[in-house]
C-alpha cells in the first residue's frame, strides 16, 4: 500500500518537478490557467483541445515562460478514439503520466427544453461525461499500475443547482460528480480523484451571459471569478499537499447557493 511520505516545506508539498500533466481544454480559459500553474510548479504539460494551432501556441507560451516541456495534442474528447490517442501519445512522448485534468466541456444554448435535439444532447454528454470517463479510466489504470497520480475533474456548481437554461450540461456534469466518487474508490490507494466545481467565471464561454461590469450581484462575493482563481486549487489537488484528499467535490463559485 502507498505510504504517506512527510515533507517539510510548503514548496516541497506543491513541487511537481518530474511529473507529467495532461489538461484537456487547456488552450484557453480555466484550462489555460491550470496549465500555466502546473508548469510553474515544475510539471511538463500536455495541452489538449480540438484546435491544434491553439494548443501549439499555448505550449510555446508555456515553454517560454516556465522552461518546462510542453506539447500540444489535438483531441476531441467526445470521441473515444481521440481519448485513446491522447493518452497513448502522452506516454510515448514523456514515458509517464502523473496528473490528468478533465477540463474540456461544452454548454450549447437552446431556445427551450423541447427544442433540445438528440444531436445537441448527445454531443453535450459526449464532451462532458463520456470523454472524461474514458480518459480517467485509461489514466487511472496506468497510474495505478505505476507510480500513482491524481485525476481532477472540472465540473460546474450548476450540477448541484441545475438551471433550465443549461439542463443537459448540468445533468452531464452531475454524472461527472458521480464518476469522481466512483473512480476515487476504483483506483485507490495509489490514485486520487477529485472534482472542482467552478461557478460564474469570466471566460470566452461566459461572454454571452455575463454582466459587462466588474460587479455580479447574483454572486455573494459580488463579482465573477477569474480563471487564475481555480488554478491554485488544481495545483493543490495535483500535488502531495492533498495526499489525504480523494473523492472530494469542491465548489469554487463565490458562495452561490441558488440558480444563476
Amino acid at each position: 500500500m502507498w505510504q504517506y511520505q512527510p515533507v517539510t516545506t510548503f514548496a516541497e508539498l506543491h513541487d511537481l518537478t518530474g511529473k507529467v500533466a495532461v489538461v484537456t481544454g487547456g488552450s484557453r480559459g480555466i484550462g489555460r490557467a491550470i496549465v500555466q500553474t502546473l508548469a510553474e510548479a515544475g510539471a511538463d504539460v500536455v495541452i489538449a483541445s480540438r484546435k491544434l494551432d491553439a494548443c501549439e501556441a499555448a505550449a510555446e507560451e508555456v515553454r517560454a515562460s516556465t522552461g518546462r516541456k510542453a506539447v500540444g495534442i489535438a483531441c476531441h474528447v467526445g470521441r473515444w478514439d481521440d481519448c485513446d490517442r491522447l493518452i497513448a501519445e502522452t506516454l510515448e512522448e514523456f514515458g509517464r503520466l502523473d496528473v490528468l485534468v478533465n477540463n474540456a466541456g461544452m454548454s450549447p444554448v437552446y431556445e427551450s427544453l423541447d427544442a433540445v435535439t438528440e444531436d445537441l444532447y448527445d454531443k453535450t454528454f459526449a464532451v462532458n461525461l463520456k470523454g472524461p470517463f474514458r480518459l480517467a479510466v485509461l489514466a487511472g489504470t496506468y497510474m495505478a499500475a505505476h507510480d500513482g497520480g491524481s485525476i481532477i475533474n472540472i465540473g460546474t456548481a450548476g450540477s448541484l443547482v441545475a438551471a433550465v437554461i443549461e439542463l443537459p450540461y448540468a445533468c452531464a456534469k452531475a454524472g461527472l460528480n458521480a464518476l469522481t466518487v466512483g473512480l476515487a474508490e476504483a483506483y485507490a490507494p495509489k490514485v486520487r480523484v477529485n472534482a472542482i466545481l467552478p461557478g460564474p467565471f469570466r471566460t470566452d464561454l461566459s461572454k454571452a451571459w455575463a454582466p459587462e461590469g466588474p460587479e455580479a450581484p447574483f454572486v455573494p462575493l459580488g463579482r465573477m471569478g477569474e480563471p487564475e482563481e481555480v488554478a491554485p486549487l488544481a495545483l493543490h489537488l495535483a500535488s502531495a499537499a492533498s495526499s489525504f484528499t480523494t473523492g472530494a467535490i469542491i465548489r469554487v463559485d463565490g458562495g452561490i447557493t441558488r440558480k444563476v
